[in-house]
Formats: structure tokens, C-alpha cells, sequence
């Protein structure tokens, strides 16, 4: 029995492994599109930027939609954390140079890490470096910090979303949201709640809306358009 359960962890082990591998190349791949995007993108335009969360949120087509009439570009990356942000900090942000930013980096850092460290204090720590480098680099930019979304533990879970809600949740998710605003405030950039009518009657993400837990429908993005329409106008 042992050497069977050994066996399964092994297994475990390595599809993780392969998993990690696929993610990573597919994320070098979206750098390498971005970086030649990038050389031929509109400086000073509205950017907005983040892992997947961002990445899948269809903000150019929901602004044109709307009839926003300005340029918007979208530089999230799936799978990212602040690391892998800072990084490749100057192809998810300062090439194009743009006037207004969105940011939304950061939900892949609350996880329980490998090498032991604590993530809310990694998370903050990459998370001051990159507003650092923003009021460096990009003085006259206005930055606006957004806030990570509500997660559903309740619905259909998938096993990956299984994985990120064991400390995604959305107690912890409140918890380094009032941090992250703390953070914004200290370098004079907004943090913005977009979360309005996301939630169910228990603060959860709600089932209607999301994928598997972590990751939204269209509808879902609709709404986070609406709550932030103000600061693209």
C-alpha cells in the first residue's frame, strides 16, 4: 500500500511538473508576441496589465463596445505572479508607456509555497517594487491598483482550482486586498474595488459567473467594466 500511495505521489509529481513546463512556455511565447506588439503599439495609451485575471478580462472589445474611443491594450499574462511580472516588467508595462495603467498582479502569489516563504509578505514585497519602479519610470502615468476578485469554493471545482483555493480564499483575498490599498495609498496611486455585484448574499464569487472557482465569464467582466468605467473616461 505504501509503495503504491509513493508511486501516486511520483505521478503527481510529474504531471505537475509537465504542467509547469507547458505553462511557462506558453507564457515565453506571449512575451515574444507582446515584445513585437509592443514596437509597434501608440505610446501613452490606456494599459491595462496582470496575470490571467487580466488577460482574460476583454476590456478592448468591452471599450469598443461601449464606444470609449480611445486606445486600450491588454498585457496580461495566464500564470504569472509578481516574479514573473517584474520580470518582464518592461513588456507587460513601461515599452508602451502609456498614460493610465491597470494592474491586477498578484492572485498567483497566494498559494502555499514550496520553499516555505510567506506569501503575503512576498507578494507585498514584489508588489512595492513594481509601484516603485512605476513612480520612477512613469512619473506623469496614473496608476490605478485594482482589487483581486472574489473566488467560489463552492461550485464544480476543477483540480487545479482545488489547488488555488486551498489559500485563495476569500477571507485571505479581503485580507491582502486592505493591504494592497494600503500600499497604493503610500506611493499616491488609487486602489479600486471592482467588485461590486460580483457576490452572492455570502461574499462569494457568484456561481453564475465564474468558470471553476477563480476565473470569470464575460458577464462577470461586464460588470467589472462598468465599475471602473469612470476612471477610462
Amino acid at each position: 500500500m505504501a509503495e503504491t500511495k509513493e508511486s501516486m505521489n511520483e505521478t503527481m509529481k510529474a504531471i505537475g511538473e509537465q504542467m509547469a513546463a507547458h505553462m511557462k512556455k506558453e507564457q515565453a511565447g506571449k512575451v515574444h508576441s507582446y515584445r513585437s506588439l509592443n514596437r509597434v503599439a501608440k505610446k501613452g495609451q490606456i494599459l491595462f496589465t496582470g496575470s490571467s485575471l487580466m488577460e482574460q478580462f476583454p476590456v478592448v472589445e468591452l471599450a469598443a463596445s461601449h464606444g470609449l474611443g480611445k486606445t486600450v491594450y491588454n498585457r496580461g499574462i495566464g500564470g504569472t505572479t509578481t516574479e514573473d511580472f517584474l520580470r518582464e516588467i518592461d513588456t507587460v508595462l513601461f515599452d508602451l508607456e502609456p498614460s493610465v495603467v491597470f494592474i491586477n498582479i498578484g492572485t498567483n502569489d497566494i498559494r502555499k509555497w514550496d520553499d516555505g516563504r510567506d506569501w503575503m509578505e512576498s507578494l507585498l514585497a514584489n508588489y512595492e517594487k513594481i509601484l516603485k519602479q512605476c513612480r520612477e519610470r512613469l512619473p506623469q502615468t496614473k496608476v490605478y491598483v485594482m482589487a483581486y476578485y472574489p473566488v467560489n469554493a463552492g461550485v464544480d471545482l476543477s483540480p487545479g482550482a482545488q489547488g488555488m483555493l486551498k489559500v485563495r480564499t476569500n477571507e485571505n483575498v479581503r485580507l491582502v486586498n486592505g493591504k494592497v490599498a494600503e500600499l497604493a495609498a503610500r506611493y499616491g496611486y488609487e486602489y479600486i474595488d471592482v467588485n461590486d455585484g460580483l457576490t452572492d448574499a455570502e461574499g462569494n464569487l457568484k456561481a453564475e459567473y465564474t468558470i471553476e472557482g477563480v476565473h470569470m465569464y464575460a458577464e462577470a467582466y461586464e460588470i467589472v467594466y462598468q465599475n471602473l468605467r469612470k476612471y477610462l473616461e
